[in-house]
């Protein structure tokens, strides 16, 4: 596909919005990757980084390998993602801590109006993708209630949460900093990226780099022979992981951070009791914005 300046820039600014939502435990960057219209190309690209591309690095054919792997686009993203890690970490788990209710709401506006529009998508209902629409929610809603493990802090077991956080932040609806969550490394992993520790965060994009290489090959084959299951499958996870991003919540565990500052670690979903109409207006913008970039991807695409 051929691309301009202002293109690519775009595609900077599709890659912050991953960005944006991978920091928050509960939102997917593959959830905006499907909003934004890049999921397939994504993946595909991801893909190609393999034998056949790695051998015209190695053999110096700079230029063949940076096509055949899409790597304008991959840099693109990559870049997107990288400035809102480090510049919107420590605003989210303010934002997190502080104004949790209007956060969740945006949230859960942007993940319900994602889920109707990647429905959409699938070309034909019948048994089998009922099925696997439902195993995606039952999957995603089991993970959203899944208790947080203690688990240890040496290097291999941070290159193991970066492979397998990496592989649910391209999940749309499963969230790969939920996953850290259950890992019980995310708070961890904010501090690292927030106090520039470089050995952690050196392992852990090291296993989130094989991690995705080898999952996107997986999802890759899945999108081109099932592609109406595997939709059908990821429409689920998102709605599914509504309970996770339910605004009203009440703490029934904690943790102290490094600062000795306590914060909710275990919460459990409550009716709405306070900043109602706040909640609400911020639902409607998240529904509302979706709606606008589908209908802009679909003005684009005709």
């Amino acid at each position: 596909m051929k691309r301009n300046l202002k293109d690519y820039g775009l595609l900077v600014l599709k890659g912050m919005g991953m960005g944006a939502a991978d920091v928050v435990p509960g939102v997917s960057g593959g959830t905006i990757a499907f909003i934004v219209g890049i999921y397939e190309e994504l993946i595909d690209s991801i893909k190609s980084i393999n034998g056949a591309s790695l051998k015209l690095l190695f053999t110096g054919k700079i230029a063949a390998f940076w096509k055949a792997i899409n790597a304008n686009f991959l840099l693109s993203i990559v870049t997107g993602i990288g400035i809102s890690i480090f510049s919107l970490a420590k605003v989210i788990t303010w934002l997190l801590t502080d104004h949790p209710i209007l956060v969740w709401s945006f949230f859960f506006g942007l993940v319900l109006a994602s889920t109707w529009f990647v429905s959409k998508d699938i070309k034909r209902w019948d048994w089998k993708t009922i099925l696997s629409y439902i195993v995606g929610i039952v999957i995603a809603f089991y993970i959203t209630v899944a208790t947080p493990a203690e688990t240890p802090s040496n290097l291999f077991f941070i290159f193991l949460c970066g492979a397998i956080a990496i592989c649910a932040m391209i999940l749309p609806g499963i969230s790969g900093s939920f996953i850290l969550v259950l890992l019980g490394k995310y708070f961890y992993i904010m501090e690292a990226v927030k106090t520039f520790n470089i050995p952690v965060m050196l392992v852990f994009i090291c296993g989130a780099a094989i991690g995705i290489t080898s999952f996107s090959r997986v999802l890759s084959f899945a999108l081109r022979r099932f592609h109406d299951i595997t939709i059908s499958v990821l429409a689920g996870f998102m709605l599914g992981s509504l309970n996770k991003v339910w605004p009203w919540k009440e703490t029934i565990e904690t943790y102290t951070d490094s600062h000795g500052i306590v914060k909710p670690l275990v919460e459990a979903n409550i009716m709405p009791n306070q900043l109602v109409w706040e909640a609400v207006a911020l639902m409607i913008l998240g529904y509302a914005i979706v709606y606008f970039l589908e209908k802009l991807s679909m003005k684009t695409a005709e």
